[in-house]
This record gives structure tokens, sequence and C-alpha cells, in this order.
């Protein structure tokens, strides 16, 4: 089962949100991905996709690729923009243990 979490790392200059998603997959490995989302309402959102799924074998080094690749998309956003780590968890096998 693969799980996946979000997590704002800026608020831009729009209203809108730079989100980061760490997704946990089957086989022990982690991705995350930038995306800018829009929040309405409840529980409205709107996500773009702004980077690839950047792959690693722990959750912290994808997170933090993944704010290297935000970096690069924002520069000059170092100071504002929160650092690693997010929402982190050990991978499925963790949550079969609990």
């Amino acid at each position: 089962m693969n799980r996946s979490n979000v997590e704002p790392i800026m608020t831009l200059s729009d209203g809108t949100h730079l989100v980061i998603s760490t997704q946990s997959l089957r086989d022990g490995a982690f991705t995350c991905a930038v995306y800018r989302a829009t929040i309405g309402t409840g529980d409205d959102a709107a996500f773009r996709i702004i980077s690839d799924h950047l792959a690693a074998p722990t959750c912290l080094a994808a997170q933090e690729y993944a704010y290297q690749c935000a970096l690069r998309i924002y520069p000059g956003s170092g100071e504002t923009m929160k650092k690693p780590p997010y929402l982190i968890w050990r991978g499925p096998q963790a949550d079969l243990q609990s």
C-alpha cells in the first residue's frame, strides 16, 4: 500500500501555497514532489505539480531533494521556505508493526 502526505512549506504572494508531497512506496523507498496549491473553503483544494517525483531510499533524503528543487524554482525564498524534515514515517513496514 502506498501512503502519502502533503506539507505546506511556503505561502506565495498570490495566496497560493507551495507544498511538498511525500509518498511512501511499497518497496520501502520514498518520493517527493513539489506542488502549487490553491486552498479553498472547507476541504476544497486544487494542486498543480511543478516538479518531477524525486525518489530516494529514505523519507528525509527525498524531502531534501524536493526542498532543493523548490529553492531552484523560487530562488531567494530560502529565508521563508520551511526546511525539511516534514512529516516523516519509516515506511509501510513500520505500519505493519503497529
